[in-house]
């Protein structure tokens, strides 16, 4: 949405797809979600996570509250506050906060490490707890501190080898693994009865102990399970950020150096506008009242009749003023030109 002009622009909107949900309430709300909606959604998160590592992102926070849902079934993966960026020519390290909802999804390799070098193989277990929940409608490792959280993935998965227990690069949690009474592994038909054998033989290979062991995305797309569903062909990859993506956090930005960034991006979606900025000028003026003219008195008739105890729908745009004329004042002539209008979606 463009602005009046550089000078006025004070107003931020950004406009989302809804979802109504979260997976999370997905889960707690439907205990009859069928083996398709499995399928669809462990696909869906799979797919996502395909994209997120090509870029050389990992997520390090995903949870049914982190994946969002609509009506259609569609999930989107959110919050990425904690996300990192991963370059080829550094190792990767990260710090972890150790609250309860996020040690639940954690890898193990990860467990009781305050700071520890990471690999994508993190979110591939995540994805993995998150699948197991979707079966039985619980948390799979619910576990009320790390040494709990140790007991409930080794009643399950069993005593890992000598070789895993040394990526663990917390010493004690080393230490009590090395310790811990030989356990068995619990078969997974018999932890998750029911449910499509080729679904829980990909589920063991996402909840393998060992990072090493895990598969990618792009690896567990390609699993039979998702036979007639997956098609790499079809499936969005792109390439690794670069790290000149994160010069700007090297320099320190004034108001009005943001304002010039934004307005600037905004024109990228404004051809004719970007080539009259970049030859030096800024005499744009709207022949008609601007969109977010239009967009702050929608909200002014709203609270007006909400405040009357009334109900009302927003007042119908005029469609005669899309797209909108701007008239361009130059030394040599005047130019009459269409701007297209543009709303942001973030995905």
């Amino acid at each position: 949405m463009l602005p009046p002009s550089r000078r006025e622009f004070r107003d931020i909107y950004i406009i989302f797809e809804l979802m109504e949900s979260d997976l999370h309430q997905v889960i707690k709300a439907n205990d009859d979600l069928s083996p398709e909606h499995h399928q669809f959604f462990f696909y869906q998160l799979l797919r996502g996570m395909k994209y997120i590592h090509a870029a050389n992102v990992f997520h390090r926070d995903l949870k049914p509250k982190n994946i969002l849902a609509n009506a259609d079934c569609k999930l989107k993966i959110c919050d990425f506050g904690l996300a990192r960026v991963s370059f080829n020519d550094t190792p990767s390290a990260i710090f972890w906060t150790d609250y309860v909802a996020t040690r639940w999804y954690r890898a193990p390799e990860l467990c009781g490490s305050f700071f520890s070098k990471y690999t994508p193989a993190i979110d591939i277990w995540s994805i993995g707890c998150i699948f197991a929940e979707m079966l039985t409608g619980r948390p799979l490792f619910p576990g009320k501190n790390v040494v709990h959280q140790l007991d409930l993935m080794t009643d399950l998965l069993g005593t890992p080898s000598a070789e895993s227990i040394s990526r663990i690069r917390n010493e004690k949690a080393r230490r009590y693994l090395g310790n811990m009474k030989k356990k068995h592994p619990i078969p997974f038909s018999q932890k998750f009865p029911g449910v499509d054998p080729m679904a829980l033989h990909l589920l063991e290979r996402l909840l393998a102990f060992d990072p090493t062991d895990r598969p990618t995305a792009a690896e567990a797309l390609a699993d039979p399970y998702f036979t007639g569903l997956a098609n790499s062909e079809l499936e969005p990859t792109t390439q690794p950020i670069s790290r000149l993506e994160f010069e700007f956090e090297r320099r320190k930005l004034a108001r009005e150096d943001v304002r010039e960034l934004i307005y600037r991006e905004i024109l990228e979606y404004h051809p004719q506008m970007l080539h009259e900025y970049l030859r030096g000028g800024d005499q744009a003026n709207f022949l008609y009242p601007s969109g977010v003219d239009r967009f702050k008195r929608q909200f002014v008739h709203l609270e007006e009749i909400g405040a009357k105890g009334e109900k009302t729908s927003p007042q119908l745009r005029q469609h005669a003023s899309l797209p909108r004329q701007y008239l361009f004042f130059t030394e040599e002539k005047h130019y009459s030109l269409l701007s297209w209008r543009c709303f942001f979606s973030c995905h």
